[in-house]
């Protein structure tokens, strides 16, 4: 297979069977167009954004109690206003379909398995509404969720925004301090929560911790505890709670509340590894237009679809993924580690349960990859037509065990975006081939370009990824932050007017995208920047090593890189491994890109959604604290990075 060779190509009668492609037609229809390729129509949303988000809207058949008066005022980001006049309701959307079909399925590692068609998800809903309005949540009040990815963690979100009130979540991992990093500072009214979880063959209870969660939270009135672990928990020492079945309240009808299109429905919050976690508010209408285009168009997700993706609630793919039932599609939940059980376990899952949409994290396809899974585990996918895989950079060698040995006919759509935009600025087309190492497009009505330092834009090279344009899910805002100050510098302070989202990113010439990580976290050795994943392709096609992680260490007047390899169960690390690394970089790459360090640690930080957090490490090897350890997943990796007397030298 040669470079100009792609990797796959879309069957031509399902992609005129596709969304996109009837979403293209009507667009020529109405508009009077001649639009006849993806990177035509991408063209025609950017610059015709006035057309293409409200023919999304009607394609989408978007439920209103009122349409909106103007589509765009105030063009400008950030303080563009979309769609002002509309109103809506969120939940109203996704609960559109109440029928026997099936709306969730729950997996997890403990063997449960539960399902709820739509009919009964609706009435599910209805009773905790009326659970929360009995409370007394009201549009605007705030509902946080400290769950696994379950169906009563849907079900609260959706009663939440059935009211007008606000959702936020994290995932029962959490620590105590992580936990109130995030609610304390949007003054929850209710907490719902499980009594405990179950991980990698363990159980842990949360009960113990909602004492010390509660008690730092006083804006809390209730307290919901779900059974998951036990099936009568005991509550006797957790004030204000009561259990699920308690809370909620007889009722069979929702009446919905219309809010405006960028009334606050979300409160997601950013790693914080860098201090207290930003709480960026995502408001109802934008969030909608976007799930519904990537999944509906650029995902092609459909009625008769099953869709999973492995996230947790403290992820913002975990958004993404319940927005899926707009579109009808069954959501497969999932929640446990996903390897126990075997390496093949969440293929496993795919064959079980008939899932045609999988999703996952580049680090997860990396590890099947290393664990050896071929293409006798793989026959279970063959239900699987999309693969999507974010979180971090596919390296290009992920892409060739995909196809060579795990699946050869799969659309391997490499999406990437974030929690600021609870979305993504690059995504897959049913449209398009899949090539070696690319993200497939640019997302429809996002403005992508690459930047150099000066703002202007690059074809071609490695640069800053940023979105020229607004667009209606940009956040509606930081909480707790009137000015906007906190907001603007996030975004907007390198280059005013733009919005700059610190990934390293190249424009290829097929359209597609390469993202080489994040732009806070480029090496500069002597003032040439170094995307880290340049360096971890090379590191990870060494069979003995597990893993990676590139910092750039201050040295001299300039930097040094430093790299820091986990090895393979049974591998020991030596000189002869130090030479293999740094002779498979230089051969590969260029001088530039060879560490001058390579030190052996026995595990990597991560943030809680999986990130590897080279940030954290960067600060460790300086000397300077990590200023919130709460938002690392294991946090006591950090040890085996401080000191070390081998970066003294």
């Amino acid at each position: 297979m040669t470079v100009e060779t792609p990797m796959w190509r879309p069957n031509p009668e399902a992609a005129c069977r596709s969304a996109m492609a009837r979403f293209m037609g009507e667009a020529n229809k109405r508009h009077g167009l001649e639009l006849n390729d993806y990177e035509a129509l991408w063209q025609w949303s950017v610059d015709r954004r006035d057309q293409f988000w409200p023919l999304l809207w009607e394609f989408f058949d978007v439920k209103s109690s009122h349409r909106w008066d103007s589509v765009l005022e105030n063009d400008a980001m950030p303080g563009a206003r979309w769609f002002g006049g509309a109103r809506l309701n969120f939940a109203e959307n996704l609960l559109r379909y109440r029928d026997e079909r099936t709306a969730l399925v729950f997996r997890n590692e403990a063997g449960q398995r539960r399902t709820l068609s739509y009919a009964e998800l609706y009435k599910a809903v209805a009773r905790m509404r009326a659970g929360l309005e009995q409370a007394g949540v009201r549009a605007g009040d705030r509902v946080a969720a400290y769950l696994p990815n379950m169906p009563e963690t849907v079900i609260t979100m959706l009663a939440t925004a059935s009211l007008g009130a606000i959702f936020s979540s994290t995932s029962p991992d959490f620590g105590v301090n992580g936990v109130l990093d995030r609610f304390g500072q949007i003054e929850p009214k209710v907490l719902v929560a499980s009594d405990g979880y179950f991980y990698n063959g363990k159980t842990f209870d949360c009960l113990e911790r909602l004492q010390e969660i509660t008690a730092g939270l006083p804006s809390l009135e209730h307290v919901v505890v779900v059974p998951h672990v036990e099936e009568a928990p005991d509550l006797s020492g957790l004030a204000k709670a009561s259990h699920w079945r308690d809370f909620c309240r007889d009722a069979d009808t929702i009446d919905f509340v219309p809010v405006p299109f960028d009334h606050p429905q979300f409160i997601l919050y950013s790693s914080g590894t860098t201090g207290r976690p930003k709480c960026i508010v995502h408001g109802a209408g934008g969030v909608l237009l976007q799930h519904l285009k990537e999944l509906g168009l650029h995902t092609d997700v459909g009625r008769d679809d099953v869709v999973f993706y492995f996230t947790t609630c403290g992820w913002m793919m975990w958004n993404w993924l319940v927005s899926g039932l707009a579109l009808g599609a069954t959501l497969v939940l999932y929640d446990g580690a996903p390897m126990h059980g075997g390496a093949d376990a969440m293929l496993r899952l795919a064959a079980e349960e008939k899932i045609n949409v999988f999703g996952t994290s580049a680090k997860f396809i990396a590890a099947l990859h290393k664990a050896g899974v071929d293409g006798e585990q793989g026959k279970q996918l063959t239900t699987v037509r999309t693969i999507l895989s974010t979180g971090s950079p596919l390296l290009p060698e992920h892409y060739d065990y995909v196809y060579g040995e795990l699946h050869p006919d799969v659309q391997l759509a490499s999406i990437s975006g974030g929690t600021d935009i609870v979305s993504c600025f690059a995504l897959g087309s049913p449209l398009l081939p899949v090539w070696r190492g690319e993200l497939q497009c640019r997302g429809l009505g996002m403005a992508v370009e690459i930047f150099d330092d000066e703002g202007r834009s690059l074809t071609g090279e490695a640069g800053e990824l940023v979105c020229t344009r607004a667009f209606p899910v940009m956040p509606v805002g930081f909480w707790n932050d009137p000015d906007g100050k906190r907001y603007h510098a996030a975004y907007f302070d390198k280059f005013p007017g733009i919005w700059r989202h610190g990934d390293w990113a190249r424009l290829t010439p097929h359209g597609g995208l390469t993202i080489y990580g994040r732009s806070d976290a480029v090496l500069n050795p002597g003032g040439i920047r170094i995307g880290t994943a340049e360096i971890y392709r090379q590191v990870e096609k060494l069979p003995e090593i597990l893993e990676s992680l590139a910092v750039a260490q201050d040295w001299e007047d300039d930097v040094r890189i430093v790299l820091f390899v986990r090895m393979q169960p049974g591998e020991a690390f030596s000189e002869d491994v130090v030479q293999r690394v740094r002779h498979t970089i230089r051969a590969n790459t260029t001088p530039r890109h060879v560490p001058a360090r390579v030190l052996e640690v026995s595990d990597l930080p991560r943030t809680r959604s999986g990130k590897i957090s080279e940030i954290a490490v960067r600060e460790v090897i300086h000397g300077r604290p990590v200023k919130n350890t709460e938002a690392l997943a294991n946090p006591e990796a950090l040890d085996d990075f401080r000191d070390r007397p081998e970066l003294k030298t």
